[in-house]
């Protein structure tokens, strides 16, 4: 189920109802706000909304989303937070450089979520970043792995034993924070920025199972959606964009279910 709205007033409707919300949001790497022409002509990073903010709107707007999505977990469940180290350093702000670090810190300090894991998500290619004289070129992204704190050592992880010490200590199959998955899947008109489906669905196998009803708060043109269809789950998102949701709708109802 896909819906035409704002995240948070979907959000309202979804009270402990979600094991896993599994999402890109918006990075903030937008240098200006977008005029309505650059919108028509699809210029811009998304075709309807305007992705800037200054830092500390940034830092609020995702506060104040993690206590929603504190709402709509349920117990043992879990974020799965795909953000750029990159996220608001090309926005043109003085204060922008870092501002990831600063928003995961803030997430910590101000919410009842903390960091379980760190997944490092290799890209097929890397981001051109060759004109800096002293920054590596980005191949890596990552997906930050939020929990309760009052869960961190009973979220929710498709991990099996493996083997029982004759002290009881329990030794587990490898589950490594690494992932190769393609870029997106692919730019088109309405998104610059699309998600990758391999990526989601490496990520479903991770953490879901059959019966997981997965929340995607920015779903775009449907990735998370799709990944959901062929994984054989449930999955529920918002998106603002009218165009996108009927594209992303057109996208499920291609995929078979899994």
């Amino acid at each position: 189920m896909i819906y035409n709205e704002d995240c948070f007033d979907t959000m309202k409707r979804l009270h402990n109802q979600i094991d896993i919300v599994l999402t890109s949001p918006p990075y903030n790497t937008s240098k200006k706000i977008h005029t309505k022409k650059a919108f028509d002509n699809y210029d811009c990073r998304y075709d309807e909304f305007s992705d800037f903010r200054t830092s500390q709107e940034y830092i609020d707007w995702t506060i104040k989303l993690f206590n929603e999505y504190d709402k709509i977990l349920k117990e043992n469940g879990i974020v799965l937070y795909n953000l750029s180290y990159a996220s608001n350093c090309t926005s043109g702000n003085k204060d922008s450089v870092g501002l990831t670090w600063l928003v995961i810190a803030d997430i910590i300090r101000n919410t009842n979520f903390t960091v379980a894991d760190c997944i490092a998500w290799k890209k097929k290619n890397a981001l051109p970043n060759n004109v800096s004289p002293n920054k590596c070129t980005r191949i890596v992204e990552y997906v930050f792995v939020f929990c309760r704190k009052s869960e961190y050592r009973t979220f929710h992880a498709n991990k099996t034993v493996k083997s029982i010490s004759k002290s009881g200590q329990k030794f587990y199959d490898v589950m490594y924070n690494y992932i190769e998955a393609t870029n997106n899947d692919g730019a088109n008109k309405l998104n610059k920025a699309t998600f990758s489906t391999e990526l989601v669905l490496k990520l479903l196998n991770m953490y879901a199972n059959k019966d997981s009803v997965v929340y995607d708060s920015f779903v775009g043109t449907g990735t998370t959606a799709v990944a959901c269809k062929q994984f054989g789950c449930k999955c529920i998102g918002s998106e603002l964009s009218k165009e996108q949701v009927e594209y992303a709708r057109s996208r499920l109802n291609s995929v078979t279910n899994g």
